[in-house]
């Protein structure tokens, strides 16, 4: 997976009547051939409590689908968006009048998963979008995603910090959002770290389960690794100067085939448990009470995405393919009610 991508938020009053697993969205990507119609997907998750989605690009049938729907969105640029963005304020402007103003989205972001060459653009399109949007009077919050690759060390979760290839684009982002009260996105995917190192990293801990063997980090406990990648997380932040930067979560989630330990058992428990411990309003051993915003990936399984995250989706375009594969969707979003 590419290790940085821009995204603009744009928030929206709706975030503020999001209690508990409100706080949980999906991803929608459109990498498949046996999608069905937006309109329907947007339908389906109005049943199942679903308020908040990230899209990759600018999809207008998606937006259409989701005007008025009580929906928010995350709503992506293109990497070759990235270049003029930086380069030209009047790029910025065309594009917030183009792809925002005719449907304001309640978030906008760029490409989620940009190639390393566009990553030298993020500062100064986070910058000229920032200003767009202010100048076309739209509340905005402008931030960037990345990887778990833009750590060096992330063990213990205390000692988390950026690896000297990225250190000096995340120390300019880092300072960027500090001084807006902004939040940085990053993708957590505790199943990566268990395959990795299936010798260290217990199954049931990755899964988030009860009883999984705690990891120390003094005078912090660690029951589950999601919790320990988020913190890892802020501590780097606040190695740079981002102790007021939160972190949201852009994606997680895990496969239900493909791979070791890929299975609908598995990623059924995981969903679950990542929405029962979102929803509890704990936030991490690091940042306690704080609520965690999260993505789960994705929607569908999409049979043109990369090879990597074939797997990781939460319902499949076709029925015909299994009841328990959709099911992934349909458990994950009852726990909304528990």
């Amino acid at each position: 997976m590419d290790r940085i991508s821009a995204l603009l938020f744009l928030f929206t009053c709706l975030l503020n009547f999001h209690p508990g697993a409100w706080g949980i969205g999906i991803n929608y990507g459109l990498l498949g051939d046996d999608l069905p119609p937006p309109s329907d997907t947007i339908s389906r998750l109005k049943q199942r409590s679903v308020r908040k989605i990230r899209l990759f690009e600018p999809a207008q049938d998606v937006l259409t689908a989701l005007h008025d729907s009580g929906i928010s969105v995350i709503v992506g640029t293109r990497n070759e968006d990235l270049r003029p963005l930086a380069s030209d304020p009047a790029a910025a402007t065309a594009w917030v009048a183009n792809n925002i103003l005719p449907i304001p989205p309640p978030f906008i972001s760029h490409p989620s998963q940009p190639a390393m060459k566009y990553s030298q653009y993020i500062p100064d399109a986070m910058k000229n979008l920032d200003d767009a949007l202010r100048a076309a009077s739209v509340s905005a919050t402008v931030t960037t995603a990345v990887s778990m690759q833009v750590l060096s060390n992330s063990f213990p979760p205390s000692r988390g910090q950026f690896s000297a290839e990225a250190a000096t684009l995340m120390t300019q982002i880092t300072k960027f959002l500090a001084s807006k009260n902004f939040p940085l996105l990053v993708n957590v995917y505790p199943y990566f770290a268990r395959i990795g190192d299936p010798l260290s990293v217990e199954l049931n801990y990755a899964l988030l389960q009860d009883g999984a063997t705690t990891v120390p980090d003094c005078p912090l406990t660690y029951t589950n690794l999601f919790d320990a990648m988020v913190d890892a997380f802020h501590a780097a932040l606040e190695s740079v100067g981002g102790s007021n930067v939160e972190v949201v979560v852009s994606e997680t989630g895990w496969p239900s085939d493909g791979g070791r330990d890929a299975s609908v058992e598995n990623a059924q428990t995981y969903n679950n448990n990542l929405i029962r411990l979102v929803s509890s309003g704990e936030g991490t051993p690091r940042r306690p009470g704080k609520d965690i915003d999260t993505y789960i990936f994705a929607m569908f399984n999409e049979n043109l995405k990369p090879e990597a995250l074939s797997g990781i989706g939460a319902v499949l375009p076709q029925s015909h393919r299994g009841l328990s594969r959709q099911l992934l969707i349909r458990q994950v979003f009852v726990a909304d009610h528990y």
